[in-house]
């Protein structure tokens, strides 16, 4: 029997008159006990104040339970945290990386999963205005701070290493609870646990019901491990028929007889016993169990399934546990077990952790769609009715980068390079095609003022170069063009997927580029008899919901937002002689393909 469960569990003792042998009854595991006790300034966890130690022995001792919290912690952490809005903020996603390490966010999953809460240590900057740092806490080193009937929640936790040994002298150090100061300390406690009735300082683990089945299978593994010590060998009575001798010399010869004959490969457990003669020596008289391996097969097996269940799991396989269940014996079953698996149990841990993340990330000004990336295989995760990109992106813990993998023209995408403009350049305006728009020069006229010094205003002269090169460029601002969506059908083209995850990266392409591309042949598969076709004009072909949206920047050392009118402008280097613009405008780039005539088709041959 294990110590630990003698500290919850109050024998009582039934004598019989005359007779020294004592039968000991075992009450029944109770939840645990939560004690304000007025002497101390924090609630005691437990019936000695130890129940996460409890919970942690009881996890080390069952094998069954171990597995389940070890495996579904796994799972809630997944393949690491992430963001669906990654690539649209792409700097507050890099400070969310860097204030939340992998290593810490495993640690609050697994004690999330095996106590039922997890505690983050929240360290602020010097001046109090930001969130510097972020790291867990073990939770069985915390107590909260008892509650006057005023406090709408705990004010602060109390930190020591070790609560079942701690000293009348020593004196914890009191931690701050986040966010109950509007002057942040240097240093708070974000306790994170689920709403439980009747419990307001501290939680239950969601598998509390299974604890009493955790105890029997670590119970049937140390009797097991006890009868391998004692090589499978029965209890032996050794009689001593001549006197009885004094405790001293009863002592000594116990010692001796138990230091030669004990161990792994001696016999088994020795009963001595001291007789005035053989008459009246002791008899033993054993208790046969009937088909005790059958006994023990069914209380472990019984042990097993009353665990999984307290834990939800759905399937012993998605733990990597063999079983003969209906559950895991073909693929479709395994399937919908996975999709109940995270639904049900994983998920509900997952937002609980979100959501404590996110009043980090608050305080911080960072805003971000946070969700933990599944380990789910992809063919295991329903998406029949997920359209939207983001949730799609959430569910599979796939970028929708990657998502293309297949595209049999990636390779060929390359080919239109785009450009992601760099901090030189400011976007200025965008518009849309119009047969009343006025010319580009004109349009930059009206949206942009030339930064001139003093003497470039006298001599009212351009001089800039700007380092790229596309012939609609000019010295102080360029055009570039980005691929835009018109009308989301929910399933378009693996083209139009790629180019508008490029454009939600802030990627543009020159007008030399997209014509290189096409004729490339990129996309060609969609393309009149498969054969190249014109991207500026056609983009991703028939009934192509999409369109080419025309992007104004300016050199911001060079100009200033405005509409004075300025001086005329120069072009940039020479054209190559290898390029030949074509002789058109972008009236068909503005235009996507599905407002065409016959939705962009090519006409049909009378």
């Amino acid at each position: 029997m294990s110590k630990h469960i003698n500290k919850y569990r109050k024998p009582t003792v039934a004598k019989k008159k005359d007779s020294k042998i004592s039968f000991v009854n075992l009450s029944t595991y109770s939840s645990p006990k939560i004690v304000e006790s007025k002497s101390k300034e924090w609630v005691e966890f437990g019936a000695q104040n130890n129940y996460f130690k409890f919970l942690i022995d009881r996890a080390n001792g069952s094998a069954t339970s171990g597995a389940c919290i070890t495996g579904i912690s796994q799972m809630i952490y997944g393949k690491g945290l992430d963001a669906t809005n990654s690539s649209k903020k792409p700097e507050q996603y890099a400070r969310m990386i860097s204030l939340f390490k992998k290593d810490d966010l495993r640690q609050l999953a697994y004690d999330l999963k095996l106590t039922g809460q997890c505690a983050i240590q929240v360290i602020y900057s010097k001046n109090k205005k930001t969130i510097e740092k972020v790291e867990h806490l073990p939770i069985e080193t915390l107590r909260a701070e008892k509650c006057s009937a005023d406090d709408k929640q705990v004010q602060a936790y109390y930190y020591h290493p070790d609560w079942v040994n701690i000293k009348p002298s020593e004196q914890p150090l009191r931690i701050p609870a986040f966010g109950v100061s509007d002057t942040p300390k240097p240093i708070e406690i974000l306790y994170v646990k689920p709403y439980e009735a009747g419990m307001y300082y501290y939680s239950t683990p969601d598998y509390i019901s299974g604890i009493s089945f955790s105890e029997i299978e670590e119970e049937i593994a140390n009797f097991h491990v006890n009868n391998v010590k004692n090589s499978f060998a029965p209890a032996s009575l050794i009689n001593f028929n001549n006197g009885v001798p004094d405790e001293e010399a009863q002592t000594l010869i116990e010692n001796k007889i138990v230091s030669k004959f004990q161990g792994t490969n001696s016999a088994g457990k020795l009963i001595i016993a001291f007789n005035d003669s053989k008459e009246s020596q002791a008899d033993i008289t054993p208790v046969q169990i009937s088909d005790a391996h059958n006994v023990f097969e069914f209380i472990s097996g019984e042990s097993q399934k009353k665990i999984m269940m307290s834990h939800r799991i759905v399937s012993p396989m998605l733990l990597g546990i063999k079983d003969n269940s209906g559950f895991g014996n073909n693929a479709d079953e395994l399937r919908t077990a996975s999709i109940l698996m995270q639904n049900i149990v994983i998920n509900p841990f997952q937002e609980l952790l979100t959501d404590a993340l996110d009043k980090i990330l608050a305080f911080n000004g960072i805003s971000l769609n946070l969700y933990f990336k599944t380990l789910q295989p992809l063919q295991f995760i329903d998406l029949d009715n997920v359209k939207d990109q983001e949730t799609r992106e959430e569910e599979t813990g796939v970028k929708m980068a990657k998502q293309n993998e297949g595209f049999e023209d990636s390779q060929m995408l390359d080919a239109l390079e785009g450009e992601e403009i760099d901090e030189e350049w400011e976007l200025v305006d965008s518009r849309e095609y119009s047969e009343e728009n006025e010319n580009i020069e004109d349009w930059a006229k009206s949206k942009i003022k030339e930064k001139l010094s003093i003497i470039q205003k006298l001599a009212n002269v351009v001089t800039s170069k700007p380092n790229g090169f596309s012939y609609l460029d000019k010295s102080f601002y360029k055009v570039r063009y980005e691929y835009s969506e018109k009308y989301n059908s929910g399933n378009s083209r693996d083209f139009c997927k790629t180019m508008m995850q490029r454009t939600s990266k802030g990627v543009v392409y020159r007008l030399e580029d997209i014509d290189k591309a096409s004729n490339a042949g990129v996309n060609k598969s969609f393309g009149h008899k498969g054969n190249s076709y014109d991207l500026f004009k056609y983009k991703g072909g028939v009934q192509c919901g999409h369109f080419w949206s025309e992007q104004l920047y300016r050199l911001k050392k060079k100009t200033e937002k405005g509409a004075k009118q300025i001086s005329k402008y120069d072009e940039t280097d020479s054209i190559p002689s290898t390029y030949k613009p074509k002789p058109r405008g972008s009236k068909e780039s503005k235009i996507a393909p599905i407002d065409m005539p016959n939705g962009g088709a090519y006409p049909s041959s009378k």
